[in-house]
């Protein structure tokens, strides 16, 4: 028994599944060969933490990793980028190496820095430059270079204007990572083979307004029109040769981490703040200016947002942030009050938009690091949070960080095949979890889930 696992970050099943099926030759078959279904994604649904959420069945509070950048201590400035270093559950490589299996892992994040495995190790794209170690063992960098005629992580600048650009460095991004993926299948021995391709969530946050009809700034006849659907089916092409290079007793999946949905637009999270009278500036700024970059007025602030696809809000807490202003006997019904402003939250139609405020503590089992004091999801994700300040107005329909068309969304692909003759569900299966992923694995080698292992068997 081998297991291959095929991760196409942020690929949509509205477009799989549905839109582009029968465009999609290569995964039309694995679906109609084995089972498939939409996978509900992570609390926030972001690649990281999401993928290793999916490979552990541990949720983000486990790890503490609420995001791309997380507190690290209760200042205003102390924050740390998401690594690999963060990881300290075991995830299925671990189990799998420990009982003697040999895995290949090609980009799968968080892999920076690169920790051992019984195999093969190639980092993702968080790692900083090729010029840093970024494969174990450290002598595999070489060969990695030499298949893919020289490596990159990610498509460098994808939030820009320069479309033509852009896509030729998706393209090129995507042919050298398959490049490395059959030149490992061809070479090394292995037990458990996985890939993560970013270049679908790269080209949706650079294309979904040209595509989607129902975006708010679709033009029809647009010469872009068709990019994401070409990527698509080029994609398939890609997954079709590693597939024919997988031995027959091999058990394949193809999952994303996440979707993608179309993006109306950006709350600016510290404009509303300021509005509300939560946040105060000594100075209010005379140009777009990102929140780290404003001049706070502590004594007089209770809360501050961050941006991205998803809002994370911090509370000004007395005897928690240096100069804080909630009392701590206050902080919950502080907390439940900005939850009521925030689901009221209108668009400037007067139209609410149907946003959703959470209590870390509602969502993970366990709050690990320094959570958000709420994780916000203006719109249920239509709209993105902006953090920047200076804009003037709580709404935007310009990303502070460059132009971005997509917002995530709350389902993944899944698809599951089995070698002939070994028993498997058929046909679309419904109720599936990312985290229902790890427990299937390790079963599919004989090993039994840890306890506390999220998710089920998926048989």
């Amino acid at each position: 028994m081998r297991v291959a696992v095929i991760g196409l970050d942020c690929a949509a099943p509205q477009l799989v599944f549905e839109r582009w099926r029968d465009e999609l030759p290569t995964l039309k078959q694995l679906m109609e060969a084995g089972c498939y279904g939409r996978l509900e994604s992570t609390h926030p649904p972001i690649t990281v933490p999401a993928w290793a959420c999916m490979m552990s069945g541990r949720d983000p509070g486990e790890f503490g990793i609420y995001g791309f950048r997380n507190r690290k201590d209760y200042s205003y400035d102390g924050y740390t980028l998401a690594s690999a270093s963060a990881i300290n559950q075991d995830l299925v490589w671990d189990l799998l190496g420990r009982a003697g299996k040999k895995v290949i892992l090609l980009g799968v994040p968080p892999s920076y820095p690169p920790k051992p495995v019984n195999g093969i190790r190639v980092g993702c794209f968080l790692t900083p430059s090729t010029e840093r170690p970024y494969t174990y063992p450290p002598e595999v960098k070489a060969e990695v270079e030499r298949a893919a005629g020289g490596y990159v992580f990610d498509v460098e600048g994808f939030r820009t204007d320069d479309k033509e650009a852009l896509l030729q460095r998706i393209y090129t991004k995507t042919r050298k990572h398959f490049a490395v993926a059959r030149h490992f299948l061809k070479t090394k021995p292995w037990d458990f083979f996985m890939m993560v391709e970013m270049g679908v969530d790269r080209i949706h946050h650079g294309f979904w307004k040209y595509m989607d009809p129902e975006h708010p700034k679709y033009e029809p006849g647009n010469p872009h029109e068709q990019a994401i659907r070409d990527y698509y089916r080029y994609l398939d092409q890609e997954v079709g040769e590693v597939l024919s290079l997988l031995p027959e007793d091999t058990v394949v999946f193809v999952v994303s981490d996440h979707g993608a949905r179309k993006m109306d637009g950006g709350i600016c999270f510290n404009e509303w703040l300021i509005q509300k009278g939560y946040l105060t500036l000594e100075r209010y700024p005379d140009q777009q200016t990102p929140i780290d970059k404003a001049l706070i007025d502590w004594s007089r602030t209770k809360a501050w947002g961050d941006g991205g696809y998803y809002g994370r809000l911090f509370l000004n807490v007395k005897g928690r942030e240096p100069q804080g202003t909630i009392a701590p006997k206050d902080y919950e019904k502080v907390r439940s009050d900005l939850i009521a402003e925030i689901e009221a939250i209108e668009d400037p139609n007067g139209r609410n938009i149907g946003s959703k405020a959470y209590r870390p503590e509602d969502l993970y089992r366990e709050c690990r690091g320094i959570p958000p004091d709420l994780i916000v999801y203006f719109g249920n994700l239509d709209w993105r949070s902006v953090g920047a300040v200076g804009l003037q107005s709580m709404y935007t329909f310009e990303n502070d960080t460059g132009p971005d068309d997509a917002n995530h969304d709350w389902h993944g692909i899944f698809m599951m095949r089995s070698p002939q003759g070994v028993n498997q569900p058929r046909g679309e299966l419904q109720g599936l979890r990312l985290f229902d992923m790890a427990p299937t694995i390790l079963k599919l080698f004989g090993l039994e889930p840890p306890s506390g292992m999220i998710g089920r068997i998926i048989q």
